[in-house]
């Protein structure tokens, strides 16, 4: 491993990531999953003749939802 490139190996305070950042990361993601869910759901329900697309659209939509919980988890327990 090459340890120049590791930027927090001497554990400086100025590469930590502090918890109010973290949060902020971490809401933004949260909230970007929940567009991208919707988004799919919404275009899922206005496909008529392509019922593979709606179920792969539907499945990635169902990845979003699993992302988001987590997230919730991860600011509720973690920040």
């Amino acid at each position: 491993m090459n340890h120049e490139l590791d930027y927090d190996r001497d554990y400086d305070s100025e590469d930590e990531l502090f918890k109010n950042s973290l949060k902020q990361i971490l809401q933004m993601s949260l909230e970007r999953e929940n567009e991208m869910m919707k988004t799919y759901l919404i275009t899922a329900e206005r496909i008529h003749d392509n019922e593979e697309l709606q179920n792969r659209l539907r499945n990635f939509a169902e990845g979003n939802a699993k992302r988001s919980r987590q997230l919730m988890d991860e600011l509720k327990n973690n920040v």
